[in-house]
């Protein structure tokens, strides 16, 4: 049985008008990647620095592997790798210059795991720092955090400023460190590169949780969902009576099946006429949007 290796219960931040975080509870278990899911301003930034210690709760707690970040932080990052979503580098002349100076404040020693992230990023650590774009700055930060090889990643945004190929290359890093026994927590607005390497993910907006999602069930879902457009509103009608659950838009209809009940559906169709069939898959963005929806219902409803 894996453990928590991140706990945050009921915690809240209030900043005023509606902003900051409340009553966010949440558990991480040992070797899992947790998603943070939420779009800019929603609170995950805010989260995270708690976690991190740089915040003091209004309410509630976390801890970090059995550490209290506020009164611990020295200890917490002892065991954590972190890449913040705001970037700002010291006042030094090269990359090289500053994973000199990361090395020292973490106490590393052999540089095998700088130079294979650094080979991996293809970066090149000699450039000006200054001067280095986006992209460039983006993949110096992912190597000074990761280079101390800590046993837990909190990873705010860090595809930011990357280019698709780039953000392939370190989502399968993302891969490599679950593999390694790695416990990561990664934020992102992104659905597509949580859906990819997250096994779990809560959904933030407004600063409160609205909703966990098992990502096994999107990769692994057994019933799938078809849309058959039919020649004329007849066959449509025809075919619906062998398919109670189906729903029907004129000539289109659209029905669920288990995957063993495919090709009993596909039967119905013998002899009628079809113009088109397709499958769409559930996916992170829709889950994502029916619960953003629903908060703002909520919202809208409550007394002001």
């Amino acid at each position: 049985m894996s453990k928590p290796i991140i706990t945050i219960d009921h915690l809240t931040k209030d900043y005023g008008q509606n902003r900051g975080i409340f009553d966010v509870s949440l558990e991480i278990q040992e070797g899992e990647v947790f998603g943070y899911l939420g779009t800019n301003g929603s609170g995950k930034t805010t989260t995270i620095r708690h976690m991190m210690g740089f915040l003091k709760a209004d309410s509630g707690t976390v801890t970090v592997n059995g550490l209290h970040p506020w009164e611990q932080a020295p200890q917490v990052m002892e065991h954590v790798s972190y890449i913040p979503g705001e970037i700002a580098f010291p006042d030094l002349k090269t990359g090289t210059n500053f994973f000199k100076m990361q090395a020292q404040f973490l106490g590393v020693q052999d540089f095998s795991y700088m130079n294979h992230l650094i080979d991996l990023l293809g970066l090149d650590p000699s450039a000006n720092l200054k001067r280095m774009s986006k992209g460039m700055k983006q993949k110096t930060a992912i190597v000074a955090a990761l280079m101390g090889d800590r046993e837990i990643l909190i990873l705010d945004e860090p595809t930011t400023g990357l280019d698709p190929l780039m953000r392939e290359t370190f989502l399968e890093l993302i891969r490599q460190e679950k593999r390694r026994g790695r416990t990561i927590f990664m934020s992102s607005h992104i659905f597509e590169e949580i859906e990819e390497v997250c096994d779990r993910v809560a959904i933030i907006n407004n600063g409160i949780i609205q909703s966990i999602l098992n990502l096994s069930e999107f990769r692994h879902n057994s019933v799938r969902t078809f849309c058959v457009e039919f020649a004329d509103r007849t066959s449509a009608e025809a075919f619906c009576k062998h398919l109670p659950n189906s729903s029907r838009t004129n000539a289109q209809v659209t029905f669920q099946a288990l995957a063993e009940d495919v090709n009993t559906a596909f039967h119905a169709m013998d002899g009628l006429s079809v113009l088109s069939l397709s499958e769409s898959h559930p996916n992170l963005e829709d889950s994502f949007m029916k619960a953003i929806h629903k908060s703002t219902e909520k919202e809208a409803q409550e007394p002001k």
